[in-house]
């Protein structure tokens, strides 16, 4: 008898689900917490739901909960069981208040009591922790029993974790949209609906990809304008001789405010993974200690954190179980959270957060030990790359340019993922990489070269600047006079691993995007039927010889 159930990740046990304890570390506890959070949020969903149906308001402290408890439970964002513990006593809190708003509303409305069936999200209760231990176990994945039904299910809620931790991003930079805050709420409700066959439940994923499209947009419009349109950049990714504190995960804020705080202190700040994009920002490149990108990808962290020698902040998702070696000097922040890390607390409200137990462990600490030397391209963000239209124009016009292939999404540890390094390589002279997310690290050291000046592997930034991607196939439409973006010389092959970008892979499809390539696995958590949905509807197929790719990208 299995002690957990998880498959929500790409690199899931036999690309069939986690049973004992997850492939990314989480132990079968916090598994089991994160299932019984999520189904707490399904029931505080079908009250808030009914709150608007009544014609009432829902709390902003409420939407924000929902979306913030989303986000902890994507996958390498948390593995603490003493912070699932506090969530769910806050779920539990937050559940009990939107239900007698609801009751009192209906009573008002109505003029008597709320008689109606709820289902049992909405109403179970714990006498104990016991209880709160054995309904984390009944309340998972399978607890859904039709498999086409649950793929639905879990692809629907999926895309909601994923627009949730791109919604928190744009929320901390003070850009809401109370449309998304709605839409999280209805999908989860949704789940627990039995009547909703897979017609409506197919319905409210492609629902899904268009509120991923809207979310993107607000991040992107909440970094913009906050911190510039990125800029090309070139970023060294050697070291200096000073101590220095490396920044991963993908929060602005926080290291906008890090930044701020080491000034003159005789410390180097250096990004790492997904935080590479932030070195492309205006507001950043004032800072003369913020330095170069140190390593690569998320997963090579074990080995790069302990050569770093400093302190390692995470501001969000992409942290593994640490090493000893260093376990001491890395701070979590945000949603992120370790049994045994220090971790700093959340600003107050008009305030900073205090990065002082950072800054203090870099002054102790000896400068970085080298990696690599040389440099890398980002900041080739949307803005950017409308600024170079012309130029590109005429390199498809001269033949120069023949096809951009969108290789954007995420890293992960399998071998399998090398394809995306082939397909770099075998990819022709002729062929552009438009990339974004940490799946760039597999190929952006490679010597590529340029079309006319314009690099052949263009990075538009973190994950959620897929949405660059979005902008900039229809602004090329337009400038060709093309109606359909399918009919562009745009290919896509796409890697996946975790929520985010189930998001993002959704968003793709909502603006009409087709024959996408999708590795380095199909997700485990599409039954065969969905799988065929997505198949004939969008022409949805997974990767495989990288010659043989080539060639159909090419085509």
């Amino acid at each position: 008898m299995s002690e957990m159930f998880c498959f929500q990740c790409q690199e899931t046990l036999k690309n069939s689900g986690c049973q004992n304890r997850g492939v990314c570390g989480k132990t079968a506890e916090v598994a089991n917490l994160q299932d019984l959070l999520i189904y707490l949020l399904k029931g505080v969903s079908v009250y808030t739901e009914m709150i608007r149906d009544l014609g009432g308001n829902v709390e902003e402290d409420v939407d924000v909960f929902v979306m913030k408890g989303l986000f902890s439970t994507v996958t390498n964002v948390n593995f603490s069981s003493d912070d699932f513990a506090d969530w769910i006593d806050k779920a539990l809190e937050v559940r009990d208040e939107v239900a007698a708003k609801c009751k009192s509303l209906y009573r008002e409305k109505e003029g008597e009591e709320f008689s109606g069936s709820l289902p049992e999200a909405a109403l179970w209760s714990p006498d104990s922790q016991e209880d709160i231990r054995t309904k984390s176990q009944k309340v998972g994945v399978l607890k859904t029993e039709n498999e086409d039904l649950r793929s639905l299910r879990e692809l629907l809620i999926y895309g909601i974790k994923g627009i949730a931790a791109y919604a928190d991003h744009a929320y901390i930079l003070g850009h809401k949209d109370e449309n998304i805050f709605k839409f999280m709420q209805k999908g989860l409700a949704a789940t627990l609906d039995d009547s909703l066959g897979a017609d409506e439940l197919t319905q409210l994923v492609l629902d899904c990809g268009d509120c991923a499209v809207t979310t993107m947009a607000l991040l992107d419009e909440a970094n913009t304008s906050t911190y510039g349109h990125p800029e090309p950049t070139e970023v060294d990714i050697g070291v200096g001789d000073r101590p220095g504190i490396l920044v991963s995960g993908h929060d602005l804020k926080d290291f906008s405010e890090l930044l701020e705080q080491t000034k003159g202190q005789g410390i180097d700040i250096y990004t790492h993974g997904e935080m590479l994009p932030a070195q492309a920002y205006p507001a950043f490149k004032k800072y003369d200690h913020f330095k170069g990108n140190y390593g690569g990808s998320w997963w090579k962290q074990k080995e790069e954190f302990e050569k770093f020698n400093g302190p390692i902040l995470m501001t969000t998702n992409c942290i593994v179980p640490p090493k000893d070696s260093y376990k001491d000097r890395i701070f979590t922040t945000g949603v992120v959270g370790f049994s045994g890390l220090k971790h700093i607390e959340d600003r107050p409200n008009g305030g900073e957060k205090d990065f002082s137990p950072v800054i203090e462990a870099a002054k102790r600490a000896n400068p970085p030990e080298e990696l690599e030397s040389g440099t890398i391209m980002t900041g080739f963000a949307h803005n950017a790359l409308s600024e170079s239209a012309e130029d590109v124009i005429a390199a498809i016009e001269s033949g120069d340019l023949k096809k951009f292939v969108v290789m954007s999404g995420c890293d992960g540890r399998y071998k399998e993922r090398e394809y995306f390094t082939e397909v770099a390589k075998e990819l022709p002279e002729n062929a552009i990489i438009l990339t974004s997310g940490c799946a760039k690290y597999r190929y952006n050291k490679l010597d590529l070269g340029d079309i006319g000046g314009i690099p052949r592997v263009l990075d538009a930034g973190q994950c959620n600047d897929s949405y660059s991607l979005v902008v900039i196939a229809k602004k090329l439409a337009e400038a060709v006079g093309v109606e359909d973006i399918n009919e562009l010389p745009i290919s896509y092959d796409i890697a996946w691993y975790e929520q985010k970008a189930v998001a993002v892979l959704l968003g793709l499809l909502a603006v009409g995007v087709k024959n996408i390539k999708l590795g380095p696995t199909v997700p485990a958590f599409l039954s065969d039927n969905v799988l065929n949905v997505l198949v004939d509807k969008f022409n949805i197929s997974p990767t495989g010889d990288a010659t043989e790719d080539v060639a159909e990208l090419m085509a």
